[in-house]
């Protein structure tokens, strides 16, 4: 798109000078004309060149990303899928001696553009990756909004319930058990205040079935050393014609305590918050809301400038069991061990040992799961 500029000027320089032959009486209008229309697109292109993106439309940045990424895995006693879904373990079908997979469903491909206004900077995202439903490699939707300068966002992104920010690093897709993780389509309001502090409030559309919006509320402090935040959530949630309150509190935090070492930790307490979690206990349970508890604790250290190292732990409680087939449960946990060494700037190769265990909550007994998995990821 730069080329297409550079031809406007050419063709608006080109004129300018054959102008020279022009009639006496309209030159020099017809010169300050053309001068007024160089200077116009000058001032355009040096707008727009000031915008970062791979390409341009017009006066709108464009910017696409994503990455191709390969994984592949070893269950050794129970199959839990290519998302290492830990309510599988302990279900007498998922049992195996052995089962290697591999997966490509991680992929993602993105856009977003920036275009400056007379309102602000108005930004756009749109994303996907390959975990269709059925386990099919289809595109799935997982961003797509719109944000207007610096305040407002609009459309689908990630719950402001969730702390981002302090989401354990993992191989596999879903990370640790014990946190908040949902895209939601909604409208956010973010500022901050001070040196360091921000905050948000989000009207959200419920991740479950409710026929009400759900409230949420935000504030984090951060500085070079740690960050700190909490999140609110309030709404309802309806199952098997039975409607309760969904309430909920997440705490989250990091440390650098020394260069490249990072703690982090997440802490959540609600009603019906299950649907939220990497878990995804049932909300509701015998027409009561399901109250749960979990957690996260992380440890990274870089190894020079291209290994890093890390350890994750997650654990989630519930007051009520949940069905899993012939099983069910009221505790998860699981245990993340990995490394990640990128030899460019772009490809990353990674592995990790993932641990995983659950109860069942009638017999009361435990049941373990091991795997291993690796992965190459390519970044664009």
């Amino acid at each position: 798109m730069k080329q297409v500029h550079k031809g406007r000027f050419v063709l608006a320089a080109a004129a300018l000078a054959g102008s020279a032959g022009l009639a006496q009486a309209d030159t020099t209008s017809e010169l300050q004309d053309l001068r007024a229309r160089v200077e116009a697109l000058e001032a355009e292109n040096q707008q727009a060149a000031s915008i970062p993106g791979d390409f341009r439309l017009g006066n709108t940045a464009v910017d696409i990303y994503g990455y191709a990424k390969a994984d592949f895995y070893y269950d050794f006693d129970f199959i839990q899928g290519d998302t290492a879904f830990v309510n599988n373990i302990g279900e007498p079908v998922n049992a195996t001696d052995g089962d290697f997979g591999a997966t490509v469903r991680q992929s993602r491909l993105g856009i977003r553009t920036t275009t400056e206004s007379d309102i602000g900077t108005l930004r756009g995202q749109l994303e996907f990756d390959l975990f269709a439903s059925g386990g099919r490699s289809e595109l799935r939707l997982r961003h797509a909004n719109i944000q207007i300068g610096d305040h407002w966002t609009f459309g689908q992104t990630w719950t402001n319930f969730m702390p981002l920010g302090q989401y354990p690093t993992s191989v596999e897709f879903n990370g640790p058990v014990g946190i908040a993780f949902a895209r939601v389509p909604q409208i956010r309001y973010s500022n901050s205040f001070g040196a360091g502090f921000d905050y948000s409030l989000s009207l959200e559309e419920n991740s479950s079935a409710s026929s009400d919006p759900v409230f949420t509320a935000a504030a984090q402090y951060s500085n070079d050393l740690f960050t700190a935040r909490i999140a609110g959530l309030t709404g309802t949630i309806e199952s098997g014609g039975v409607e309760v309150d969904q309430t909920g509190v997440t705490l989250s935090g990091a440390i650098t305590p020394w260069d490249g070492g990072l703690f982090q930790a997440t802490y959540v307490n609600g009603e019906a918050l299950g649907p939220l979690l990497i878990g995804a206990g049932d909300a509701i349970v015998g027409g009561q809301a399901n109250d749960v508890e979990g957690y996260t604790l992380e440890f990274r250290q870089d190894i020079g400038q291209k290994w890093n190292v890390g350890i994750g732990y997650g654990r989630e409680d519930y007051d009520l069991a949940t069905s899993t087939g012939s099983l069910s449960f009221t505790e998860l946990e699981t245990l993340h061990v990995n490394a990640f060494y990128s030899p460019t700037d772009n490809l990353t190769l990674s592995a990790e040992y993932i641990f995983g265990e659950r109860n069942d909550a009638a017999s009361g007994s435990t049941f373990d799961g091991d795997r291993v998995q690796l992965a190459v990821q390519l970044n664009f």
